[in-house]
């Protein structure tokens, strides 16, 4: 698996030249990694509200100063305008455009936000010996829109967005007990099997990412996803907003294991 043996740090300075660009699933393996939010200083408060009020969906790692551009706690020499593969701007909650960094638009009243990504119990997964599909089959993760409303706070507001894995029917329940030990990278799953019930028409249609195969002997299990703030942005519409693209995250220098309970 590509980039799976590199360090964090190796991979993370890659980026910054622009070598990779593309989804991080199944990189630095054993380390956790990390959603990003970035907003004006007027609207942080309002979204850390939001993240506390939906914790499973939105798992705060680490906030970072005003206008501060390096990672402090979760990272040594990660930059955060520069060190994921891809990024995506919102304007009045409007994707205006992706790209392979932000220092353009770098302001001195932003601050960061970085949430767990669920990419960081896979590795949990696969030495329980359960499948990840989407690492198997080397594309991005699907993530789906869901009817299932998050807890309104200050101006954010909308749906719960999430990540499916299909699991063989006899490992669900170890998969969800391995997930439930890692509350900080979302933790259990919030759905299994019957799409329809969470507002999901077509299973083989993903809203982000990419579609992948679901064999006989399994059942849809869906993850609260780190994508859901980037819902929030497009249902609440502030006047800008920073977000990474979905799949492409930042790896941090922290072990997974220290995320669990």
């Amino acid at each position: 698996m590509e980039y799976r043996t590199y360090s964090p740090l190796e991979v993370r300075r890659l980026i910054r030249k622009g070598e990779i660009t593309t989804p991080t699933a199944g990189m630095c393996g054993g380390y956790a990694q990390a959603n990003l939010v970035i907003l004006p200083k007027e609207l942080a408060y309002d979204f850390l509200l939001f993240a506390q009020r939906n914790p499973k969906a939105c798992p705060i790692l680490e906030v970072m100063d005003e206008g501060e551009r390096m990672v402090r706690y979760m990272a040594g020499d990660g930059d955060i305008a520069t060190d994921l593969p891809k990024y995506r701007v919102y304007e009045y909650g409007e994707l205006t455009g992706e790209y392979t960094d932000i220092e353009k638009f770098w302001r001195p009243d932003f601050i960061s936000f970085l949430i767990g990504c669920s990419f960081s119990f896979e590795e949990e997964l696969l030495e329980a010996n359960i499948t990840v599909r989407h690492i198997e089959e080397q594309c991005n993760v699907p993530m789906y829109m869901t009817n299932i409303p998050c807890e309104k706070a200050g101006i954010f507001s909308g749906n719960v967005v999430v990540s499916m894995r299909p699991i063989p029917f006899k490992d669900v329940p170890r998969a969800v007990s391995v997930t439930a030990g890692m509350p900080k990278v979302h933790g259990a799953p919030i759905h299994i099997g019957s799409p329809e019930v969470i507002g999901i028409k077509r299973i083989d249609r993903p809203d982000f990412g990419d579609p992948v195969t679901i064999k006989e002997d399994e059942i849809p299990v869906f993850w609260p996803c780190g994508v859901t703030p980037q819902a929030a942005l497009m249902a609440s519409r502030p006047p800008f907003a920073i977000t990474h693209a979905p799949g492409h995250m930042f790896i941090t220098d922290v072990k997974n294991v220290e995320l669990k309970f």
